[in-house]
């Protein structure tokens, strides 16, 4: 028996043996290494961004007589472009805090540059604030776009390669300052907020300005938007200073979109504005401005769709152009047609080929060529212009 329980302990030591050998050869598993997209995902932090370049001709020198550029960021006569390069770091989650970083380079960031212009001239942070959301009310505060207008700055927001008339000679672009926005319910929708004014990161004059807007939704194919500012601003700034004349600057912003089918889309944009001089003796007491845009987007495919849009501006006095009439001493009248066809051929790249047609009441508001010296040489009261963008989004 003992024989036995010794021959039995020994070939169980062995089996025992032969098994920790064999475990000992296999490798050890090892952990799945998580992708950056997971990890973003997982800490509610999204990063989106777009390239966009174009080409564009214009059969005018890019100018107004005035010296004003008569395109918001399309104004170079014949150019290559490389218009924005801008990326967006975001955490908004439905509660509690959040943040937005939205930077952008390229041409047009010294477009959109706030007061005071500080740094590289092809680099803008557009936006940058913290939010708090809670229930069906959000917080903001920083730096963050307008909400006037139905375009916007980054161009995947919008359906034309140029901006419009309004987009560049309207309304501001950005501010700084608090936005609280409230849904009363599925229709209904509120702003209010306060800031240092119009595309100022420091207040040009140490007064704020109030917005506010209403966002109504009858429909979940119709919606009205009316937006506002009021507060008082210098008539200008410039060589990156404000001019010593101030007064109370006004605008309202309406738009009211309708999404007539699953591919056919109608946007009308008004907007009334206005900036007084409270200068003792000004000539003219208060400048204004007005004019109402058309959009009509058609989505034939998801690859091909078709934008129309045509524009009427009033520059009553000259104010946001400087084109002032030699015979009757009032600002222009100026109106545009655009035409943009574009094309995705995936979801991440869309190209658009774009034609457009401006012309305005004032003889000679245009620049149509420049002297040897790069001074205006001829002049005419309208341009037409081309233009091919490659737009690639992330």
């Amino acid at each position: 028996m003992r024989k036995h329980r010794i021959a039995v302990t020994g070939a169980a030591l062995l089996l025992a043996a032969s098994g920790t050998e064999g475990a000992a050869a296999d490798p050890p598993a090892v952990a799945p290494v998580p992708s950056l997209s997971s990890m973003l995902d997982a800490a509610g932090i999204s990063i989106t961004g777009y390239l966009d370049t174009a080409y564009e001709y214009q059969s005018g020198a890019g100018a107004f007589s005035s010296g004003t550029p008569d395109r918001v960021f399309d104004s170079r006569a014949n150019s290559f472009t490389l218009h924005q390069a801008a990326v967006t770091i975001a955490r908004q989650p439905k509660q509690g805090w959040g943040a937005v970083l939205n930077l952008t380079a390229g041409q047009d960031a010294e477009v959109i540059k706030s007061y005071p212009v500080t740094g590289g001239a092809n680099f803008d942070v557009t936006q940058a604030y913290v939010q708090y959301a809670t229930g069906p009310l959000t917080m903001m505060l920083g730096k963050f776009v307008t909400l006037a207008g139905a375009e916007v700055i980054a161009p995947t927001g919008d359906t034309n390669f140029s901006r419009s008339i309004l987009f560049g000679y309207a309304i501001p672009f950005t501010h700084t300052g608090l936005r609280a926005s409230y849904a009363v319910n599925d229709q209904w929708s509120l702003v209010l907020g306060v800031n240092n004014g119009w595309d100022q990161v420091s207040d040009a004059n140490k007064q704020k300005t109030v917005e506010y807007g209403v966002t109504y939704t009858p429909l979940k194919t119709v919606s009205l938007v009316v937006d506002g500012y009021m507060g008082r601003e210098p008539l200008g700034i410039v060589n990156n200073a404000p001019t010593a004349a101030q007064g109370q600057r006004m605008l309202v912003d309406v738009v009211a979109t309708w999404n007539a089918t699953d591919k056919l889309t109608w946007i009308l944009n008004y907007d009334n504005g206005s900036q007084k001089d409270d200068t003792a003796g000004a000539a003219i007491r208060t400048y204004k401005w007005d004019g109402l845009a058309a959009y009509a987007d058609y989505q034939f495919t998801q690859q091909w769709s078709l934008s129309l849009r045509g524009e009427y501006f009033d520059d009553r006095n000259g104010y946001r152009t400087g084109v002032i009439d030699p015979v009757s001493g009032a600002g222009q009248k100026w109106k545009e047609a655009t035409v943009t066809v574009g094309y995705s051929p995936t979801q991440h790249v869309e190209l658009r080929a774009e034609g457009r047609y401006d012309t305005s009441n004032v003889h000679g508001a245009f620049v149509k060529s420049l002297d040897a010296s790069g001074s205006p040489a001829t002049y005419g009261s309208s341009i037409d212009s081309l233009a091919v963008e490659a737009l690639y989004k992330f």
